[in-house]
């Protein structure tokens, strides 16, 4: 193939997203011409000056599972007829793993295809669907959006994941001859440092993200009530259950005990995780890997985490952080607090830092991806 330019291809952009595909983009122009197909993306986005951005819908998924299939069929078909007009050799699918029309068209027209996911998205619609239809059903569409996955992980040429932990918990390690499971994101270093010491911090912990039944953000309310009277708990970020939780915890607000930080710009992530001495994040395994663990830990904010995905690969148990098996309130309370009485804190605070550093900086990042892509097009 002598045409090595990427075009990458996302399913809808939430606010959320936008910071995962502007870090992939800007790892594939330092290597590679590189333009955007997108759905939904924010008018304010910087991407938009950045990239070259193909739009082909302003609507995002939409709330009903109807609306969300018509859409999920119109964006392929105008995904299809995009592609077909641009001449990238590489195209690239980020997150839209399941969107196996406009695979099957890239493949006919000769293009290399590489699927890059993102987290578990059969498991995440299920967990959302689930709110709004009877568990089978749910669990039905579930399985058909795996199938239209797993047909074009099968038609792809390469899949590229964050760590060997993700490809291992998607089920990919099957197609390990075109299987790239080294290709996380990086952070920004420059931005994301250790600038009040770890010795000076206060006894905060915290959680950062959407406050929503996928983040298990119930089992931490729970667990906050239980914490001693000199640690305070944190909730950075919005989402539907904020609102809820903030009437639950009235009492440990009132006292101090519990903060709601509400929504934060990016810009302002770096601040917010400069004030803990530990981060939680008890997730589902439907991520692949939370950019804000690496954030974190670029902060020198070690991390407690469920051992999900790609997770174990970068919180590595007594070294850059530590494992969270049992979620129950009462043994995750018990957790935090014997992690904030050890010794050695401050020393695994410093080895997460240096494993960022080290490991993903841009540079690392982006030599990562130089040599998959040189593999991937050698190959063809």
């Amino acid at each position: 193939m002598s045409n090595d330019d990427v075009l990458v291809v996302t399913h809808p952009l939430a606010p959320a997203s936008e910071n995962h595909v502007r870090a992939l983009l800007e790892i594939l122009s330092a290597i590679t011409s590189v333009a955007l197909v997108t759905t939904n993306l924010s008018a304010e986005s910087s991407i938009r000056d950045e990239h070259e951005v193909l739009e082909i819908s302003e609507y995002g998924v939409g709330e009903s599972i109807p609306v969300a299939a018509a859409r999920f069929v119109r964006n392929q078909i105008r995904m299809c007829r995009t592609i077909a007009r641009r001449d990238e050799g590489v195209v690239l699918f980020f997150g839209a793993t399941s969107y196996l029309l406009p695979i099957v068209v890239a493949r006919l027209l000769g293009r290399t295809v590489v699927l890059e996911p993102r987290g578990n998205v059969p498991l995440t619609l299920r967990l959302n669907w689930e709110q709004h239809v009877p568990s089978p059903i749910a669990r039905g569409l579930a399985g058909l959006v795996w199938g239209l996955e797993q047909s074009g992980y099968w038609l792809s040429d390469a899949i590229v994941t964050y760590t060997p932990s993700m490809a291992e918990g998607l089920g990919l390690k099957r197609y390990e001859h075109k299987l790239y499971p080294n290709g996380a994101r990086y952070v920004d270093t420059d931005r994301f440092h250790p600038w009040t010491p770890f010795e000076d911090r206060e006894n905060v912990v915290g959680f950062l993200g959407r406050l929503d039944e996928e983040k298990n953000v119930r089992a931490l309310a729970a667990a906050a009530r239980e914490l001693p009277a000199d640690v305070t708990f944190r909730f950075i970020g919005d989402g539907e259950l904020r609102a809820e939780l903030e009437r639950e915890l009235a009492d440990e607000v009132d006292s101090g005990a519990v903060e709601f930080a509400g929504w934060v710009d990016h810009e302002d992530v770096p601040r917010e995780l400069n004030e803990l001495r530990l981060l939680v994040l008890p997730s589902q395994p439907t991520e692949g890997l939370p950019t804000v663990i690496l954030e974190s830990l670029a902060c020198g904010t070690p991390v407690l985490a469920t051992p999900v995905s790609g997770v174990p690969d970068v919180v590595r148990e007594g070294e850059t952080g530590f494992l969270l098996d049992d979620v129950e309130p009462t043994a995750l309370a018990a957790l935090i607090e014997e992690i904030l009485e050890r010794p050695d804190l401050e020393a695994i605070s410093e080895e997460g830092r240096e494993l960022v550093a080290t490991t993903y900086s841009l540079e690392g990042a982006v030599n990562r991806y130089e040599k998959i892509f040189r593999s991937i097009i050698s190959d063809e």
